[in-house]
């Protein structure tokens, strides 16, 4: 009698064996996934694009002038959909190197509302609905808002309001 309870022994101990194999697998292959695939596009979601170590970010926010901010008058017009019916209406904040930016923002009126009324017209649905998208036409805006001021007098683009319809 003792040869048959030694097999039935050996197959339950064979079960959990091969049982926490496949955990161990299962497990070494999530933290793989993540290590490989997800982490990546979770931190370019999260944090704005690359992988680094957060010691580089601080030193790069750091390193970024602060200037004064003001605020833009809102923006609505037609995206560039094939049937015409969405429109945009954009509120935004810019942060200016000196207040000397106001002044001349004031000036340029016509000409950066004209610009960046173009660049939103020329904008689908498809164009500005992800957050990668988002960021690409606040640094299109910055570019023109920097062609028309001159280099280096805005920093940022904050958008403060936005409705896509």
């Amino acid at each position: 009698m003792p040869d048959t309870d030694t097999p039935a022994k050996k197959k339950s101990k064979l079960k959990w064996i091969l049982f926490l194999l496949l955990l161990l697998l299962l497990i070494g292959g999530g933290v793989l996934a993540w290590r490989f695939f997800l982490h990546d596009m979770v931190s370019s979601y999260m944090g704005g694009g690359d992988s680094s170590p957060k010691t580089e970010k601080v030193e790069v926010q750091a390193t970024s002038p602060v200037g004064l901010t003001i605020a833009l008058p809102q923006f609505t017009t037609n995206l560039a959909d094939p049937l015409g019916q969405r429109f945009i209406r954009l509120s935004m904040e810019i942060e200016a190197a000196d207040a000397k930016v106001g002044e001349e923002l004031a000036r340029q009126n016509a000409r950066i509302r004209d610009s960046i009324l173009m660049l939103l017209s020329s904008k689908s649905y498809a164009d500005i609905a992800s957050m990668e998208s988002k960021l690409m036409l606040k640094s299109e805006i910055t570019d023109r808002l920097n062609s028309i001021l001159g280099p280096g007098k805005i920093y940022q683009v904050f958008i403060t309001d936005m409705v896509i319809q």
